[in-house]
């Protein structure tokens, strides 16, 4: 059974912080690169970070020296943190597979996400 359940977000304001976690099943997890996503209303899906097996991360230039993403393998959990938060940064965050989000009957899926809203 696919598990990917987000949570963690809210509202804060600007230049404040939230911690993401996203609760992947083992199977998945375990063999994947894991990735947060997020999308903002009327635009596209986006990547915001990925961490490999091994811990290597990579993190978009948008959110670069401002988030970090980890996982704790035992766990089958993956975090974001997310500082010196912009409005721009709103959104509903997703966490998935990377670069190809899991399939399921063929579709493409996604849990349900958590939302950041952040107040200038």
């Amino acid at each position: 059974q696919v598990q990917l359940v987000e949570s963690g977000g809210g509202l804060v304001q600007a230049g404040g912080s939230l911690t993401l976690s996203c609760l992947v099943s083992g199977s998945i997890f375990r063999i994947n690169v894991m990735g947060w996503y997020r999308q903002a209303p009327e635009k596209q899906r986006e990547l915001v970070a990925t961490i490999g097996r091994g811990g290597e991360v990579y993190h978009g230039g948008s959110v670069k020296g401002r988030f970090t993403i980890s996982r704790d393998n035992a766990k089958n959990t993956v975090y974001l943190q997310m500082n010196s938060l912009k409005p721009e940064d709103a959104a509903v965050y997703y966490c998935n597979t990377s670069p190809v989000p899991v399939r399921v009957g063929g579709y493409e899926y996604w849990g349900r996400g958590t939302q950041v809203t952040v107040s200038s």
